[in-house]
């Protein structure tokens, strides 16, 4: 992969999760927008919205260094479990699914139900099955296990954060740009490879000197 195309990678990301922020923003904080709009106050409205996007903005950050931290995680997980690893990390799915209904259940002491976790964590865990599956369809099955513990695990650790905030807001103003960014940034990757692929072999077929010499008589 060449600068260019790994800026625009790194560009592309950020609008995403700026406009995802953005959007969410519009249903989660559609009690503020609705004070500024009425009566109208443009100034309100400008504030809003660049506080927004500069939270998608960061969101989209905060998604991108956790998915080259999965690149980097996955390759030293391989060198010390070797055909382990995939065991390794579908235990470790389990562990953090287990965990978001568990330790924020136990946070709120029983003030809100069990039940809203449960359904929280097997929306993440749905997500990340179906984001994986597309995934490994379009690469090799094997690369089904690494997606979903992108999308399950490393979703969830960037979005501590959100989670230890009070209320649910800024928990939802997180969770939607990092699934957003997350979902991008792996099934575009594997395409960005193979568009480098096929360039190198048209250039091969266009390029005489690349090909093999013709055996002497």
């Amino acid at each position: 992969m060449n600068t260019r195309k790994l800026v625009n990678f790194f560009f592309k990301t950020l609008f995403i999760g700026t406009i995802a922020g953005l959007v969410t923003s519009f249903f989660v904080k559609a009690e503020d927008y609705a004070l500024v709009l009425n009566p109208f106050d443009f100034m309100g409205i400008a504030g809003f919205l660049l506080f927004f996007i500069g939270l998608g903005l960061v969101f989209a950050a905060v998604s991108q260094m956790g998915f080259f931290a999965h690149l980097f995680l996955n390759r030293l997980g391989l060198g010390l479990f070797r055909s382990y690893w995939p065991t390794v990390q579908v235990v470790l799915i389990a562990f953090v699914v287990f965990d978001l209904v568990y330790f924020p259940y136990q946070a709120t002491e029983g003030e809100v139900s069990v039940l809203w976790y449960m359904l929280m964590a097997a929306a993440i865990l749905g997500y990340g099955l179906l984001i994986a599956w597309i995934k490994a369809k379009e690469t090799k099955p094997r690369a089904f296990i690494p997606a979903l513990f992108l999308m399950v695990v490393m979703t969830t650790i960037e979005w501590i954060p959100g989670m230890r905030t009070e209320g649910t807001d800024y928990a939802w103003l997180m969770i939607i740009p990092l699934l957003a960014c997350n979902t991008y940034q792996l099934l575009k990757l594997h395409r960005l490879h193979e568009t480098d692929s096929d360039q190198a072999a048209t250039a091969r077929e266009n390029n005489p000197s690349k090909k093999a010499n013709p055996k002497k008589a």
